[in-house]
């Protein structure tokens, strides 16, 4: 590896110490489904999200409410301390295809259809508001 690699790598490693996130890998819904519950939490705050997620009645919702709660966990860790009411929000959530697996159904005159059971990653990262303010000013 080239220096000028290993220090954008090292920057990038740094970077994702400071930041609380949470990943939930191979998760066995299509892309599109989980999207739509990314889309209904991105950028609130979190004890609103999670209400959010605990009513909805979309499947999705319940992995991604707990996904939530690592990122929570997590965030707590890094900063030894609770989070407080209103203080962490959603920065970004973002949803990644994930290897598809290829199926075959019988079909008539012998032939076959292809069925296609996709699955996703997720991504979520909890920031707190104050750091939102501060690097907007």
């Amino acid at each position: 590896m080239g220096v000028r690699k290993r220090n954008s790598a090292d920057a990038r490693k740094e970077e994702l110490k400071t930041v609380a996130f949470a990943k939930l890998t191979n998760v066995p819904t299509s892309p599109r489904k989980m999207r739509l519950v990314a889309d209904l939490v991105r950028g609130k705050e979190v004890n609103r999200a999670l209400g959010i997620l605990k009513f909805s009645n979309k499947e999705a919702a319940a992995r991604v409410e707990k996904l939530l709660r690592s990122a929570i966990a997590n965030w707590e860790a890094k900063n030894e301390r609770k989070a407080e009411d209103g203080e962490l929000y959603i920065s970004t959530i973002f949803v990644n295809c994930a290897p598809m697996l290829k199926r075959l159904r019988t079909a008539p005159r012998g032939r076959g259809y292809r069925i296609r059971k996709r699955s996703n990653h997720v991504t979520l990262i909890v920031d707190t508001i104050a750091n939102n303010t501060k690097e907007s000013k």
